[in-house]
């Protein structure tokens, strides 16, 4: 039973929308928790002496917005929690359990500012502020993880590479054709690894720049660039380098920058790549082993 639950938390699963997207998450959530506790109330929850109960929650979920930006943020300085490609259920788990509990922190703190401090200086209410925090947040939160919940059901071989029993043009071997899978059940995208240019995000889209028969082709598929980039985790020359960036380090001709990034250029078009200053040592390192 053990080994069956430690096989479940280390199976690779797509990051929660709203820790991939720090800011808009930061907003969802400071909107839910004003929206919710102002409609229905929870808890008993109560204005400041000062301010109206509008007011008071509305403080209150903006000081949460914050918090969810400010704890994404300081779990990205975590090397267990950066490496987005080895992201599994238990790490969703814990970035959640972590941030929420932040989130609680905050508004224990808030609390001295916003209500009298008299009486609040003790553990008891700060496990109340952080139930609390949990109570509300975890709705949210739990939403985007459920979405991806497919992942768990398919076979683990679907969320990463898949090669395909046929070629994608007639010509390429079988075990070179990689098949990219979308959040569209009759969608699907199959090329050569060493065909691909680069990928761009492109809001609910990804643009695949690829060649075909030697003609530079230009793919669209639906799914964020994180879910692609775990289904190309296993090819260690394609990396993700920027938040809206997946590229073939095999086509980078010409590298340029500082530590501050990197502009790239790739053989056979003019568009300048970013690298991101996050992604500079894990791009030098990985386009040193290509090199």
């Amino acid at each position: 039973m053990k080994n069956r639950i430690a096989a479940w938390l280390s199976r690779k699963y797509p990051r929660n929308y709203l820790i991939e997207n720090p800011f808009t998450g930061a907003v969802i959530i400071a909107l839910f928790c004003f929206l919710f506790t102002v409609l229905y109330k929870p808890l008993h929850t109560q204005a400041s002496p000062d301010l109206s109960f509008g007011y008071t929650m509305a403080i209150y979920s903006f000081g949460t917005g914050l918090s969810v930006l400010l704890f994404i943020r300081m779990l990205g300085y975590c090397k267990w929690f950066a490496d987005i490609k080895g992201w599994t259920v238990l790490r969703e788990i814990a970035a959640v359990i972590l941030i929420l509990t932040g989130i609680g922190t905050v508004i224990y703190l808030m609390g001295f500012l916003i209500e009298s401090p008299a009486g609040r200086l003790n553990i008891q209410t700060y496990l109340d502020s952080v139930s609390r925090a949990f109570l509300l947040g975890l709705i949210p939160f739990a939403f985007f993880s459920a979405m991806n919940y497919k992942h768990l059901k398919a076979d683990p071989d679907l969320t990463s590479l898949k090669y395909d029993t046929k070629t994608s043009n007639g010509n390429l071997p079988a075990d070179k054709v990689i098949r990219i899978s979308s959040r569209l059940k009759k969608e699907e995208l199959s090329f050569c690894p060493d065909d691909l240019l680069y990928a761009e995000s492109d809001g609910n889209y990804v643009v695949f720049y690829v060649l075909r028969n030697n003609i530079l082709k230009k793919e669209i598929i639906r799914n964020s660039i994180s879910s692609i980039e775990q289904q190309l985790a296993d090819i260690p020359y394609i990396m993700r380098i920027h938040r809206a960036f997946i590229v073939n380090l095999k086509k980078v001709t010409v590298r340029q920058g500082n530590i501050l990034g990197y502009q790239l250029k790739l053989s056979g078009i003019d568009f300048i790549i970013p690298v991101s200053r996050n992604n500079i040592r894990k791009f030098d390192e990985a386009f040193m082993k290509v090199r």
